[in-house]
């Protein structure tokens, strides 16, 4: 209880404050709460991820330290918004893309994922992004734009190759929340709005895919073939909030791609927009090819084919359903 609340308190603070301590606590707090969650189960797995995601992020915070201190030293001002040194924006956008995970920054990323187990993953792939976001959505004028389109436009790529030889689902997931962050900070100069709609669409559709994970247990792309056999239902779930993610229309996952590209020819930053388009389908290949292996392949094993799916499920439905909902349908 008491590291989940500081996880919620980490974030909040990290949400209200203007001041630079203030919001480099929040952050603090934040990765302090959830390391012991990391290296609860006592696995050599589980410790080597806790002690490279805590290395990272102390990294992290000591570059966003350095350049709110950067800051204040050239301009005397404390507060968020008031970062008129190029010098430590760029530093703190720096900091900031090394904490999310965001490519040339992203090499922790996957590694840490595949350690944890699946609750802990979600918190970290979903909860452990807003405060970040908070501060870029706060600093996103006085930031380079071309560093950030840079700096999206390598991340697309990287998680589109990236996820292409996997077979462990928590890395696919983690190369499909590098591809994500990379299409939220390209757009972010131009239109922070469609970063945040971005951002919330991605932590609902990683929810339910983390979510349905659990209830399959499964943890490579082998074991999600039988799923079918478990629950004939969610894996149809499974099927569309993955090809959703890929952000195939009609889906929810295809509208902030649409948006986001309708806005980037806008900016006319044609070349960038035709890059990420087909590094989305980079990404979609992948995607697609967990879509056949939850519903074309059978489990080699006749005899509990139907024993399990008529029984009552024994897993709490309703957040799912809603996330599967909003996911799929929105």
């Amino acid at each position: 209880t008491i590291l989940i609340s500081s996880l919620g308190l980490g974030t909040t603070l990290t949400f209200i404050g203007s001041h630079w301590l203030l919001v480099w606590m929040g952050l603090e707090i934040n990765t302090l709460a959830i390391i012991p969650l990391m290296i609860r189960q006592h696995h050599p797995r589980a410790v080597e991820a806790t002690t490279k995601y805590f290395i990272t992020q102390a990294t992290a915070s000591a570059l966003l330290l350095f350049a709110g201190i950067t800051n204040a030293w050239t301009s005397g001002e404390w507060s968020l918004t008031e970062m008129i040194n190029p010098a430590s924006a760029t530093l703190a956008l720096t900091a900031l893309a090394l904490k999310i995970g965001l490519a040339p920054l992203h090499f922790w990323l996957p590694e840490v994922l595949q350690g944890l187990d699946l609750t802990t993953g979600l918190i970290l792939s979903t909860w452990q992004k807003l405060a970040p976001f908070a501060i870029l959505l706060q600093l996103y004028p006085l930031l380079n734009p071309n560093l950030l389109l840079s700096l999206g436009i390598l991340s697309t790529i990287i998680g589109g190759w990236g996820g292409l030889n996997q077979t462990q689902l928590r890395k696919i997931l983690a190369y499909s929340s590098i591809a994500n962050l990379g299409w939220m900070i390209t757009i972010l100069h131009y239109a922070p709005n469609l970063t945040l709609l971005n951002l919330i669409l991605y932590i609902i559709m990683t929810l339910t895919t983390f979510l349905l994970f659990k209830i399959f247990n499964s943890t490579k792309i082998n074991s999600i073939a039988s799923s079918s056999t478990k629950s004939p239902l969610l894996s149809i779930i499974t099927l569309l909030t993955l090809l959703s993610l890929g952000g195939l229309p009609p889906l929810s996952g295809f509208m902030p791609k649409w948006l986001i590209l309708q806005e980037l020819t806008k900016q006319s930053l044609f070349i960038p927009a035709t890059i990420m388009a087909l590094m989305a389908l980079l990404s979609l290949f992948f995607y697609l090819r967990l879509c056949y292996a939850t519903t074309l392949t059978m489990n080699p094993n006749p005899t509990n084919m139907l024993s399990s799916w008529r029984t009552k499920p024994n897993h709490p439905t309703l957040i799912l359903l809603t996330s599967a909902t909003l996911s799929i349908l929105l």
